[in-house]
């Protein structure tokens, strides 16, 4: 081993203090998102809504960009890994991608989340709006997605088993999630005002990559109905699990009421 230098040794004498350690910036909550690595719209979503004074950390896991149910389960390895380097004490963790939650099974999202972090409260995106819907009563839904019609009706059945009444479900047949990324908040109003029908009580915008949180109020206001999209329950599912219940305007009935 190498000597000190004497400089060193004049200066490297530190005295003894006694310090008070505070709750540091997150005093209100520590929440964990695993986002697929193709995702770029939920990083910005969650921490426009997220109050400053709670914490919000990501990490990814490998996906390949071409969104089937074949690449969408085989991201179900991966998730234990992925919320392995999320920091210690969170008080909450997710999987953030609807169909994924789908296809990979919301028990076992659950499970593969909580297995490096047994203290934490783990969920996935799918069971987060699940629970949005319930609150906000809606029964006879149309869904909208930027989805192949493969992963639509993968979801349609997974809605209606969880005792939904799926009326339609219409996807922009995107296969790409970088493609879903683009699409523009407009053409989501315009994608809920077309499956909207007299008979539905609620609209549902699948997937975490479009920007569906942007405009939730809009459509609402144009139809008089509910709206759930897929980052917008996942952030009030994340703070609910938390604890954190602070009531929001700007997005919509689910953050105003409930």
């Amino acid at each position: 081993m190498a000597a000190v230098p004497e400089t060193t040794q004049r200066w490297a004498n530190s005295t003894p203090r006694s310090i008070d350690l505070g709750k540091g910036r997150h005093t209100r909550g520590r929440l964990g998102f695993v986002l697929l690595e193709t995702e770029e719209t939920a990083d910005d979503d969650i921490r426009r809504v997220v109050p400053d004074d709670v914490g919000v950390f990501y990490t990814r896991t490998p996906f390949d960009d071409s969104v089937t149910v074949e690449t969408l389960a085989a991201v179900g390895d991966d998730l234990s890994r992925s919320a392995g380097v999320l920091p210690p004490d969170m008080d909450a963790i997710a999987y953030v991608c609807t169909s994924g939650s789908v296809v990979v099974g919301e028990d076992n999202v659950a499970k593969a989340l909580a297995k490096p972090q047994p203290q934490a409260k783990t969920t996935s995106l799918v069971t987060c709006v699940v629970e949005a819907m319930r609150v906000l009563g809606m029964q006879k839904i149309v869904v909208g997605t930027p989805y192949i019609d493969e992963i639509n009706h993968f979801e349609a059945d997974f809605l209606v088993e969880r005792g939904f009444d799926v009326l339609d479900i219409q996807g922009l047949c995107l296969l790409c999630g970088q493609d879903m990324v683009m699409v523009e908040p407009e053409d989501i109003i315009k994608l809920a005002l077309e499956i909207d029908r007299p008979d539905a009580d609620g609209i549902f915008i699948s997937c975490s990559a479009l920007r569906t949180i942007e405009v939730v109020e809009e459509i609402e206001q144009r139809t008089g109905k509910p709206v759930v999209g897929s980052n917008h329950a996942l952030i009030w599912r994340m703070m609910r699990l938390a604890g954190i219940e602070d009531r929001m305007e700007g997005l919509g009935r689910l953050y105003r009421e409930h």
